[in-house]
């Protein structure tokens, strides 16, 4: 199994949604930042969000164990083999992740 890196791309936020659904004040994710970086393999990395983790770790397993050599989805998704951009399942401020395989083996 290898590692799996996860780069936090881009932090979004829904004014329009927010204004209608969100507590008073809310922002953009205040937990991570862009640029951030993580490793991962089968567990969730220290300092990423439970539910972010719980929205990628499918796509971070597959990649762990080599799928996506080739492109996910048959093609018509990621044009870059060994990549997935996913995103959390906050609808007012998804975070949107690159997830890379990588050669490092698991330290599990």
């Amino acid at each position: 199994m290898k590692r799996v890196k996860i780069t936090v791309l881009k932090r979004t936020f829904d004014a329009d949604l927010a204004a209608e659904y969100g507590v008073a004040g809310l922002t953009a994710c205040s937990m991570l930042r862009d640029g951030q970086v993580f490793y991962a393999d089968y567990a969730k990395p220290d300092g990423l969000c439970d539910e972010a983790w719980k929205a990628i770790y499918q796509y971070v397993f597959a990649l762990a164990h080599g799928a996506g050599r080739e492109t996910f989805y048959y093609g018509d998704w990621i044009r870059t083999p060994g990549v997935a951009i996913c995103s959390c399942n906050d609808g007012l401020r998804p975070v949107i992740f690159k997830l890379e395989a990588t050669e490092q083996e698991s330290r599990a």
